[in-house]
Parts: C-alpha cells; sequence; structure tokens
C-alpha cells in the first residue's frame, strides 16, 4: 500500500528538495505540497494524507499549531517535524501538539525516505541531537511516571525484547521482520505491552521504558 505524503515548508527550494526525495520511491503514492499552514490544512481535509511533512517556521499559523489542527481533524494521520531548530520548548511543544517524528533538515535523504515509512507503519523517531530533551519530558507527562521499582509489569520474554525494539524506533513490520513473527503477532504483543505499561500509544510506551530503565 502506497503512502500518501503532504509537505509543509514554505521555501520553495527546500520543497522541491523534498519532492524530488520522494519521487520514485516505491511506498510513495501522491506528493502533495502547501507552502502555509493553511494551505496545508485545505489539502488535507479533502486528501487522503498518510504522513505530513510540517516545518515550524511557517508564515502567519506555524508548524505547531497547524500539527493539533490536522491532529484534531484525523488522530491517526502522522506528522514528522522537519526543522533547522532543536529549540527544548519547541521539541516539546512538537510532541504536546502530537508529533510522531522530529528531524533535522540536515538529515540523509535517503534516511529521511526510512523514517517516512517506519513512522507510517506506527513507530516514533527523534533525532539523536534530541534525544534528552525527549527522555526529559518524561517526567512532566502524566502518564510516564518513575515507578519500575514499584510495580513489576510482567512482560513476557517476547514483549521485553519487542519493547526494547519499539525504544529503538523500530517499526511492526521492522519488529516481524527482525523476529521471524508475522505482522499480526507484533501487533498483538505491542497492545499487551501498553496495557501492561498503562499508556495510550507507542511513544509513551517508549519513553516509559527508557525513564524507568524497564529494557
Amino acid at each position: 500500500m502506497k503512502i500518501n505524503i503532504l509537505i509543509v515548508e514554505d521555501h520553495e527550494l527546500t520543497r522541491f528538495g523534498l519532492k524530488t526525495t520522494f519521487e520514485n520511491v516505491d511506498f510513495v503514492g501522491t506528493i502533495y505540497e502547501a507552502d502555509s499552514a493553511e494551505t496545508a490544512i485545505e489539502i488535507f481535509n479533502n486528501n487522503a494524507i498518510d504522513v505530513v511533512i510540517m516545518d515550524l517556521g511557517l508564515p502567519n499559523m506555524n508548524g505547531i499549531d497547524a500539527t493539533k489542527k490536522i491532529k484534531q481533524t484525523n488522530k491517526d494521520v502522522k506528522v514528522i517535524i522537519l526543522t533547522s531548530h532543536n529549540d527544548e520548548k519547541e521539541v516539546l511543544n512538537s510532541l504536546k501538539a502530537g508529533a510522531n517524528a522530529y528531524c533535522s533538515k540536515e538529515i540523509n535523504p535517503q534516511r529521511l525516505c526510512q523514517v517516512v515509512q517506519s513512522v507510517a507503519d506506527g513507530a516514533a523517531w527523534f533525532d539523536p541531537s534530541i534525544a534528552h530533551i525527549v527522555l526529559k519530558a518524561t517526567t512532566n507527562t502524566p502518564n510516564i511516571t518513575n515507578d519500575s521499582a514499584k510495580k513489576d509489569y510482567d512482560l513476557t520474554a517476547r514483549e521485553s525484547q519487542i519493547l526494547k525494539l519499539m525504544t529503538e524506533g523500530y517499526s511492526n513490520m521492522e519488529i516481524a521482520r527482525i523476529l521471524v513473527i508475522s505482522i499480526n503477532t507484533t501487533k498483538a504483543h505491542v497492545a499487551n505491552i501498553l496495557q501492561k505499561l498503562e499508556v495510550d500509544d507507542r511513544l509513551q510506551a517508549a519513553l516509559k521504558a527508557l525513564k524507568n530503565k524497564i529494557v
């Protein structure tokens, strides 16, 4: 199944470069472009978009507010923040807005394609340069508490193995391939992990695992 991508970037040259990166990539379907948040929201509301690549420094409405609006419309869409800034406030606000990935514009094009595919499949990915900020965010996230010493999560050996791969940014498809199990089995294990860790999504599970040294 091909992935439809919406590129939101106000700099024409950068937008052209991103579009060129995804053209002729076998898993990419239609590529949409927007030079503002307002245009992006209009395109999103009228087309089937799977992944949004969002710049933060947009004119008028910024990328964080645009991410919030898009996520409010469809919580299942994946949003990848692509920016030249690693400001702590912007990173945390992007997380709160529902971003699934946060990438530096210096990322290798081939790696960006891999990130898009992984995020579309359910993984979360954050540039290594902001990892410390993401971990710090767990301190103030209600469902991610430092309670590993007080609670036994009763994870099976396989669930622990899968959770470790989740913290490393692997998607369900990649985990299935690494462990030589079916995608449906992988999804069932992930669902059990979320329930046992008492979190809502994969990102919270990964952050909680790292914060509490569960894996």
